[in-house]
C-alpha cells in the first residue's frame, strides 16, 4: 500500500517541448501569370514550393486560393498539358477543398490516380482570380454583395451612381453572365467602409478600376444602399443532340472548347444542377450513354449536392479513363420549387421566357396530373394553396384547363383569368407521389426480390456498386417495405439483350433515381425488406425508434408491455442480430399514433406480426414510453474480452468473416460498432479450406457506423477467418473508498471526516495478470503507480484535510502479449497486405468512474444520528 501525504509547497519543473511538422501545408501562391493573383497554384511543402495536381483542382480549390490570397472570387480555372515528373524537380500534391475554408492549407490531402502515379505525370492548373472585384454573401459565385478592393483594402459600393452599365462590368469581370437583379442592401450591408467613388462605366469596359470615376458628393451612403447584385449563370453548360435545348447530352465549355462531361456516376442531383444553370424548370431524368471511346484525352468528370446555382460550383475533376457521357432532360416550362424534394412544391409556369406563379382558383385535379406528369412523378396527393409560401414571381393571366391526359401544361386549353391578381395564401401548392419506377420481383412478396427500375422506356434490372445495403435502404424507403432485413450483391450473367441499371448509393435518398447512375458492376441487387417493422431516426440500419405497419399505416409502440422476447423477434425480423438496449423514448417521440395493441411473443418467431397479441387497456401511451430498440448483429468470439476475438457477423445466421483481405479500416468500424474504442490490430487465423458459403468478405471504408453498411460479398470458400483487437479491450476498473472508522464505501455519497484516514482502492476484474494503477489525484494533475497485486492496489491518506477534496479516478494499465498466427497493426491494402507472425506486444489502459470526495468537519451520518 502506498501511503500518500499532499505536500505544503509543490514546485514544479515544466518542461515544453513542442514538435513542428514539416509535413503540413505553409503558403500557397500562383505563378507564372499576369500578376500574383493568377498563375499555377503552388503550396509551400516541407520548405519547398510543390505544384498543385489539377486533377482534383476545381472551383472550390481556386475559391479558397483567391481567398487566401485577398484576391477576390475564383473567376476561371484552366488546365495546362500534362507533365512528366522527370521532366522537373518540383514535388506534387493532389489537394481537394470545400470551397469555405479559409487557408488552402485546410484543405485535405488526396491520393493521385494510380494511373497517373504508374506513367509519372502531373497534371497543372491555372487559377485566374478577379483580384480586385468580388460578390460576398450570396448565393453562388455570381451574386451577393459587391466589394471593391482599392489599395489593398477592401470597400463596399453604394447604390446611389452605381448603375446597369457598371453592373454589365461587374459581372463581366467576374466571369459570369449578364446583371439581373441590381438592388442595396439585397445581400445585408457589410462590415468595410463605403469608397468615395462613384464609377460611370460604358458597359464594354472588362474591368471595374478601368472604367472612369468621379468624386462622390458625400462619403456616406444611407443605411440599405450597400449594392447587392446577382448576374446570370456563365453562358458555359448547353445540352446537345436532344429534342429541345432543355434535353441531351451536357457539354461544358472549358479551355476554349466545349467538352463532354464523363458519368463514372450521375444523378438527379447533377442534372438539377443542370436545369436550374440553363433556367429550364426540373430535373425530370438523369442517364449516362456510352460514347464509344473517350472524345478528348480529359473529360470532366462532376459530383453535385444539388443545391448549387451552376455546374462549375460542384465538386469537379478530370477523367480520361471513363467513356460515358452524361444526359439530362428537364421539365422545361414547369418546375416545382421551395419544396422537400422534387415531387412537391409551388407550382411556377414559364409561357413566355419568364416564371410565373399559379393561382388556386381555377387550378384543379386535372390540371395537377398533368404537372406531376411532365415531373417524372407519380399522381397527384395534395393541392393546396400556400403551402409552400407566396413567391416572388407575379402570377400568371392565364387559367389551365386539362383533361387530365396531356404530357406537358402548356399543351392544355387556357382561359383568361376575369382577375390578374390572386388572393393572399393562393399561390399553388402542390405534392406528387414518388413514381412507381422501382419494383421488386421474384419474391415472396412485394417487398422482397431481385430490384428492377424503370428507366429509358423499359424496365431494367438494377445493378449496384459494392455497398448493397445502401441501396437496399433506399429502396425499401421508397417502396414503403420498412427496414432491410438483407441485401445481397448477386452475381449476374452480362446479358446484353437484358438492359441494366447501375446504382450507387449514400442510403439517405428517398427515391432510388436520385442515387447516382454508375457502371455496371455485374451484380444484381437481390433485397428483403421488413415490409411491416422499421426502426427509425438511429445511428444505424439495427437501432431507432420501433414502428409497425398495420392496415398501410405506421404506428409507434408503447414501451408498456413491451418486452425482451419482443425485441428479439424485432431484432431477428430485420436481419440484425439479438437486442441490447430496450428503453423508451431513446430516439425520441416520433410523429405516428400509437398502436392499440400489446405484442405477447414467445421469442422464437420470425416476425412480430405472427406473435399473439392482446387489446391495451389504454389506448395512449406516456410521454416518454415510445419503444427504442438497439440490436447487435456483430460479436467476438475466443478471445479474451468482448473487445477482442473472431469476428462473426449475423445475416439470418451466425457467419464467420473471410480473413486474408481483412483491413485495419474494416476492424476500425468493429470496434466503434461494439463501443471497444479504436482498432489495434488484425488477426487472421488459418483455417482448413472450406466450401461453405456461411463465409463472407468484407470492404469498409473506415468511417461506417457499422459492418451491415460497408461492402459486403458472399464467397464459396475462405482459407482464414478474420479478428480483431480493439483499444477497449481491459474492463473498466472499479474505485472505492474505505475509512477507518467507517469501513468501505463506492462512490455513493463518499466522504472522509477532518483528520481522519482514509483509503482509496483500485481494482479490476481477473482477466490479464499484473499492470500497474494510477490513481488520479485532485490536484495539480498529478497522479500515483501502484503495481497491481491480486487485481487490485490501495492507496492510502493517513490525515484527511480539504486540500483531499476533489475528484479522483484509477487508471489500469496492462502491457499484454498476444500469440497469434498472424497480425497486422498497420494498414495494408489487399492483396498486398503483408502480416506479421507469432506474437506482439501492446499498452492497454482503462479508467474508472470518477469518484467525488467531500471533506467534512464532522460525519453528516453522525450528525443525522445526533438529531434523531
Amino acid at each position: 500500500m502506498m501511503e500518500l501525504q499532499r505536500p505544503a509547497a509543490l514546485l514544479t519543473a515544466v518542461i515544453l517541448m513542442v514538435v513542428c511538422s514539416t509535413a503540413e501545408m505553409a503558403g500557397v501562391r500562383l505563378v507564372d501569370g499576369d500578376g500574383h493573383c493568377s498563375g499555377m497554384p503552388q503550396v509551400l511543402y516541407e520548405g519547398n514550393w510543390s505544384i498543385v495536381d489539377s486533377v482534383l483542382f476545381d472551383y472550390r480549390n481556386a475559391m479558397v486560393v483567391c481567398r487566401e490570397l485577398n484576391c477576390g472570387n475564383a473567376v476561371n480555372v484552366t488546365f495546362r498539358e500534362n507533365v512528366r515528373k522527370e521532366d522537373t524537380n518540383d514535388a506534387f500534391l493532389s489537394i481537394a477543398c470545400e470551397g469555405k475554408e479559409s487557408a488552402f492549407s485546410q484543405c485535405k490531402q488526396r491520393d493521385q490516380d494510380p494511373l497517373d502515379r504508374i506513367n509519372n505525370i502531373i497534371h497543372s492548373t491555372d487559377a485566374i482570380c478577379s483580384d480586385s472585384v468580388r460578390l460576398v454573401d450570396g448565393a453562388g459565385l455570381c451574386s451577393g454583395r459587391l466589394e471593391v478592393k482599392s489599395h489593398q483594402s477592401w470597400t463596399s459600393v453604394c447604390e446611389t451612381g452605381f448603375d446597369q452599365q457598371d453592373a454589365e462590368v461587374v459581372c463581366r469581370e467576374l466571369g459570369c453572365g449578364t446583371p439581373l437583379t441590381l438592388q442595396g442592401a439585397l445581400f445585408g450591408e457589410g462590415k468595410h467602409p463605403f469608397g468615395t467613388k462613384d464609377f460611370q462605366c460604358k458597359g464594354t469596359e472588362n474591368r471595374l478600376l478601368t472604367c472612369s470615376t468621379s468624386e462622390r458628393e458625400e462619403h456616406t451612403c444611407a443605411l440599405g444602399k450597400a449594392v447587392g447584385l446577382t448576374c446570370s449563370e456563365p453562358d458555359d453548360v448547353k445540352l446537345v443532340g436532344g429534342s429541345s435545348r432543355c434535353a441531351g447530352t451536357v457539354k461544358v465549355f472549358h479551355t476554349g472548347e466545349w467538352r463532354s462531361v464523363t458519368a463514372v456516376q450521375w444523378s438527379i442531383k447533377e442534372a438539377a444542377v443542370v436545369c436550374r444553370q440553363l433556367d429550364c424548370g426540373s430535373a425530370v431524368a438523369a442517364s449516362r450513354r456510352s460514347s464509344g471511346g473517350p472524345e478528348r484525352p480529359w473529360s470532366v468528370q462532376i459530383e453535385c449536392e444539388g443545391s448549387e446555382s451552376a455546374l462549375r460550383e460542384c465538386r469537379s475533376y478530370y477523367n480520361r479513363h471513363i467513356w460515358y457521357r452524361a444526359e439530362v432532360i428537364c421539365s422545361d416550362a414547369v418546375r416545382l420549387v421551395d419544396g422537400a424534394g422534387r415531387c412537391s412544391g409551388r407550382v411556377e409556369v414559364k409561357p413566355h421566357q419568364s416564371w410565373t406563379s399559379v393561382c388556386e382558383t381555377g387550378f384543379d385535379q386535372q390540371d395537377a396530373e398533368v404537372v406531376c406528369r411532365e415531373l417524372g412523378c407519380g399522381s397527384p396527393l395534395t393541392l393546396q394553396g400556400a403551402l409552400f409560401g407566396e413567391g416572388k414571381h407575379p402570377f400568371g393571366t392565364k387559367e389551365f384547363q386539362c383533361r387530365g391526359t396531356e404530357d406537358h401544361l402548356l399543351k392544355c386549353s387556357t382561359s383568361e383569368r376575369e382577375q390578374h391578381t390572386c388572393a393572399l395564401g393562393k399561390a399553388v401548392g402542390l405534392t406528387c407521389s414518388e413514381p412507381a419506377d422501382v419494383r421488386m420481383v421474384g419474391g415472396s412478396s412485394r417487398c422482397a426480390g431481385n430490384v428492377e427500375m424503370f428507366n429509358s422506356g423499359e424496365w431494367r434490372k438494377v445493378i449496384s456498386d459494392t455497398w448493397p445495403m445502401r441501396a437496399a435502404a433506399v429502396v425499401c424507403r421508397q417502396l414503403d417495405c420498412g427496414s432491410v432485413a438483407s441485401a445481397t450483391n448477386k452475381k449476374s450473367a452480362m446479358d446484353m439483350r437484358r438492359p441494366s441499371v447501375g446504382v450507387k448509393c449514400t442510403g439517405s435518398e428517398s427515391a432510388l433515381r436520385e442515387c447516382w447512375n454508375t457502371y455496371d458492376s455485374g451484380y444484381q441487387l437481390e433485397v428483403i425488406c421488413s415490409d411491416s417493422v422499421r426502426l427509425v431516426d438511429g445511428d444505424g440500419l439495427c437501432s431507432g425508434r420501433l414502428e409497425v405497419k398495420s392496415h398501410q399505416s405506421w404506428t409507434s409502440v408503447c414501451e408498456t408491455g413491451f418486452d425482451q422476447q419482443d425485441a428479439e423477434v424485432v431484432c431477428r425480423e430485420l436481419g440484425c442480430g439479438t437486442p441490447v438496449n430496450l428503453q423508451g423514448a431513446l430516439f425520441g417521440e416520433g410523429k405516428h399514433p400509437f398502436g392499440t395493441k400489446d405484442f405477447q411473443c414467445k421469442g422464437t418467431e420470425n416476425s412480430l406480426l405472427t406473435c399473439s397479441t392482446s387489446e391495451r387497456e389504454e389506448h395512449t401511451c406516456a410521454h416518454g414510453k415510445a419503444v427504442g430498440l438497439t440490436c447487435q448483429y456483430v460479436k467476438l468470439v475466443d478471445g479474451s474480452s468482448r473487445c477482442a476475438g473472431t469476428v462473426m457477423l449475423y445475416d439470418k445466421k451466425w457467419r464467420t468473416v473471410e480473413g486474408n483481405a481483412w483491413s485495419i479500416k474494416d476492424a476500425a468500424v468493429v470496434c466503434r460498432q461494439l463501443d471497444c474504442g479504436s482498432a489495434v490490430a488484425v488477426t487472421n487465423k488459418n483455417l482448413e479450406m472450406t466450401t461453405s458459403k456461411d463465409d463472407v468478405r468484407i470492404s469498409c471504408s473506415g468511417s461506417e457506423s457499422g459492418l451491415k453498411e460497408c461492402a459486403v460479398h458472399d464467397i464459396s470458400w475462405s482459407l482464414s477467418s478474420a479478428g480483431v483487437i480493439c483499444s477497449g479491450l481491459l474492463v473498466k476498473p472499479t474505485i472505492s473508498l474505505s475509512t477507518t472508522i467507517r469501513g468501505s464505501r463506492d462512490n455513493q455519497e463518499p466522504e472522509v471526516v477532518r483528520g481522519d484516514s482514509f483509503t482509496i482502492t483500485c481494482s479490476t476484474q481477473p482477466q490479464y495478470p499484473g499492470g500497474s494503477f494510477h490513481l488520479k489525484l485532485p490536484w495539480n494533475n498529478r497522479s500515483h503507480t501502484e503495481t497491481a497485486v491480486n487485481h487490485s492496489a490501495s492507496f492510502l491518506f493517513p490525515t484527511a484535510d480539504d486540500s483531499h477534496q476533489g475528484t479522483y479516478s484509477c487508471v489500469y494499465q496492462n502491457q499484454v502479449i498476444f500469440q497469434t498466427e498472424n497480425y497486422r497493426v498497420t494498414e495494408g491494402q489487399w492483396p498486398n497486405m503483408k502480416w506479421s507472425h507469432g506474437s506482439f506486444i501492446h499498452n492497454f489502459t482503462s479508467e474508472s468512474e470518477p469518484l467525488s470526495l467531500i471533506v467534512t468537519a464532522f460525519s453528516r451520518a453522525e450528525d443525522q444520528k445526533d438529531v434523531e
